[in-house]
């Protein structure tokens, strides 16, 4: 099988959208630092952003391994049941970080500014999911599901500052 990291290295076009505005970078995968999981489940950085966030396959496997981001400032969630999950969110909305109420409205919202500054960000956003073998669901059906994995599944995934023993706060509540 064709992991879809391959393809992101593979496919200019897509890692360029993913890098921005989906500020999702495979070469930023350490963590400012040292944490685990509190179940104490294995946890692997493959990724970052541009703030010194991090995103952390969970647990044993490959891409289909649940997927948890930490932010620089001690903030952290569980965002996707696997990389095709968090691929969809950050090409349908990359604007997720400012999403606080998750609804329809307030993507749209973002979404606007979005566009203003990049007015073709569509068309790149469909080319990205093509080359990567993705089909896109509506921004409130991946808000709604970052939001349900999140605060149900999520739950289960609790993020440690090893030196000092304390877990991250949630990034997202229920």
């Amino acid at each position: 099988m064709h992991s879809l990291i391959t393809a992101i290295v593979e496919h200019d076009e897509a890692a360029r959208f993913l890098a921005w505005p989906g500020d999702f970078d495979l070469d930023r995968g350490d963590h400012v630092e040292n944490v685990h999981l509190a179940s104490g489940e294995a946890l692997e950085g493959f990724a970052g952003d541009g703030a010194g966030g991090t995103y952390f396959f969970c647990g044993d496997g490959g891409e289909e391994r649940p997927v948890l981001y930490a932010d620089s400032e001690g903030g952290a969630a569980l965002v996707a049941i696997g990389l095709p999950e968090l691929l969809r969110l950050l090409l349908v909305a990359p604007w997720w970080r400012d999403c606080r109420a998750f609804t329809e409205e307030e993507s749209c919202e973002l979404a606007a500014e979005y566009r203003e500054d990049m007015p073709d960000l569509t068309a790149r956003r469909d080319r990205a999911a093509e080359a990567l073998g993705l089909a896109l669901p509506s921004e409130a059906a991946v808000l709604a599901r970052l939001h349900q994995v999140a605060t149900g599944t999520g739950k289960d995934f609790i993020l440690v500052f090893t030196a000092e023993d304390e877990p991250y706060d949630p990034l997202i509540k229920g």
